[in-house]
């Protein structure tokens, strides 16, 4: 059974299937893949599905976002969850975002839309290669 979470979060439906597409190729038979169309759905998400004994690995999160900023809501996941291995995937994040996300959100890596799925994949691995290394408390 799939118990952990790969979370994808921007509010174009377009990135949203391409990237759940992406992983799924990739990481399918390992964990569930689930997407947000914002950052306070990407929270709830996390929030009930961590209630259900889920563990919340990876979350893949555009910048330019209504509502809630990319930054702010991976700093805020990461205060709920700070093992959660975070990217930033965004063709309009300002240096000021990335780095803000850099020290407050512990973020691993910051991608460039139209990003390259191999190099999206290569991160998500590494991420999860330091994941498996430090063998956080859940």
């Amino acid at each position: 059974m799939k118990r952990s979470i790969l979370l994808c979060v921007d509010d174009e439906m377009m990135v949203l299937t391409a990237l759940r597409d992406q992983l799924r190729r990739a990481f399918d038979d390992q964990h569930m893949i689930e997407v947000a169309e914002s950052a306070e759905e990407g929270l709830e998400i996390l929030d009930d599905l961590s209630g259900d004994g889920y563990i919340p690995l990876v979350i893949i999160s555009d910048w330019l976002m209504p509502g809630m900023k990319g930054d702010d809501f991976l700093i805020e996941a990461h205060r709920r969850f700070p093992h959660v291995i975070k990217i930033m995937l965004s063709g309009q994040a300002d240096e000021a975002a990335i780095l803000r996300s850099r020290e407050q959100a512990n973020l691993h890596e910051f991608l460039a839309k139209p990003w390259d799925a191999q190099t999206l994949i290569a991160s998500i691995r590494s991420g999860l290669n330091d994941f498996q290394h430090e063998k956080p408390t859940l």
